[in-house]
């Protein structure tokens, strides 16, 4: 089992950076694989950015060169820098974590993009 807590969340303007950060229980060298994703209002979840336990990262088209994913394997945390927000950005913000074939979800944090 492995518990993960979004923080980082709240209310953005258009333009400005936000960062979220992804706590997991268990040490983030056991887990496979973590990402972010998102559900904004009236759609379905996306994908928004991915890291393996190697390193590899992978982006969604409409991110790509905005936002960074990163991992601190001491801090057993995963995060994501968002910059350059839009208003089309505002969702609610997921952590995901892949371990031996298992799937775990955050609880979710709210991200809004207004001025």
């Amino acid at each position: 089992q492995v518990q993960l807590v979004e923080s980082g969340g709240g209310l953005v303007q258009p333009g400005g950076p936000l960062r979220l950060s992804c706590a997991a229980s268990k040490s983030i060298f056991s887990i496979d694989a973590m990402g972010w994703y998102r559900r904004a209002p009236g759609k379905l979840r996306e994908l928004v950015a991915t890291i393996t336990s190697g390193g590899s990262t992978n982006y969604a088209d409409s991110v790509q060169g905005r936002f960074t994913i990163s991992r601190d394997n001491a801090k057993n945390t995963v995060s994501l820098q968002m910059n350059s927000l839009k208003p089309e950005d505002t969702a609610v913000y997921y952590c995901k974590a892949i371990r031996s074939g298992w799937v775990y979800w955050g609880q979710g944090t709210q991200v809004t993009v207004s001025s």
